[in-house]
């Protein structure tokens, strides 16, 4: 939707638009969102643009959004620049000491920083954390057992699986009208740095906070039944279903897995939307409307 077609709405319809959102700004006033933040609405500049002033919007209605971000094509970019092959085992990205120094950098240095200039930009107040700052995200070593036989384990490097999450400076932060943008990486006992898929860190901070809602931004337009139409409202009976009959599969199970964790914990309501729809976290969260995939626990 372009701002010129905006302009052209009249007057009464946007106060209009405005007042229908106002059930659902009293509903989420104080309550938490966590936000991961991936794919396209990540690299296409209006999106971005989207995204940022849509996260700046639920701060202003008082609503709390906390955001973790992926960064799997430009860790991928910055490793061929250097002439490294990224290698993946059963999806998940092997990650030796020198892919580590480089997953660090491109998440905590540029990506992140990027994300909390573009929120700063359009009003808001972002600050970028790392699973290290306020010793928020302790891992260990992510244990992959292979697919096919449970007896062997792959080893995928610094990937790590967590251990808990202290949430004490995020909740410093949000108190004080910033907004908390953090890359998905933990440390060990022995102060080494682990790569965390960022759907699971999303999930497992959505849980410590006691978040009102998980929104997934992804490139698909939701959870899809075999026939490719959206499921827009599912239990967590229904998505154990769908796991056994393999409707759910590849990249969508460590997402729509954690995603069930954090229903199941007591986050009132997943959401998984496509982040191809320019201010689709909005259209989710202040509508009636369904734009994606909501997961709820009973």
């Amino acid at each position: 939707m372009t701002t010129d077609h905006l302009l052209s709405i009249a007057p009464r319809d946007k106060a209009e638009i405005l007042a229908q959102a106002l059930p659902y700004i009293r509903k989420f006033h104080g309550k938490t969102m966590v936000i991961k933040y991936g794919g396209n609405a990540m690299t296409d500049p209006s999106l971005q643009q989207d995204f940022a002033e849509d996260v700046v919007l639920l701060k202003l209605v008082g609503i709390n959004p906390v955001v973790v971000h992926g960064g799997g094509p430009q860790i991928e970019t910055a490793l061929n620049r250097l002439g490294k092959k990224g290698q993946f085992i059963q999806g998940m990205r092997v990650t030796d000491a020198e892919t580590m120094e480089v997953v660090e950098w491109v998440l905590a240095g540029e990506v992140q920083q990027d994300i909390v200039g573009l929120i700063n930009q359009v009003g808001g107040k972002a600050v970028g954390l790392t699973g290290r700052d306020g010793g928020m995200i302790r891992a260990r070593k992510l244990k992959m057992v292979d697919n096919k036989n449970p007896e062997v384990e792959h080893d995928v490097g610094q990937v790590g699986d967590i251990v808990s999450i202290d949430p004490s400076v995020v909740k410093a932060l949000q108190d004080d009208a910033f907004i908390p943008v953090i890359s998905p990486i933990g440390f060990g006992e022995h102060n080494e740095s682990y790569n965390i898929n960022a759907d699971v860190v999303a999930s497992k901070l959505a849980e410590v906070l006691k978040a009102e809602k998980l929104l997934l931004l992804t490139n698909t337009p939701g959870v899809l039944d075999k026939e490719g139409k959206l499921l827009t409202d599912l239990t967590a009976r229904r998505i154990d279903e769908l796991f056994a009959d393999g409707t759910i599969s590849g990249g969508m199970l460590p997402k729509i897995a954690g995603a069930l964790d954090a229903a199941k914990a007591g986050v009132n309501a997943v959401h998984i939307i496509d982040g191809r729809v320019p201010h689709a976290m909005l259209l989710e969260i202040l509508t009636e409307q369904a734009y994606g995939t909501m997961i709820r626990s009973h």
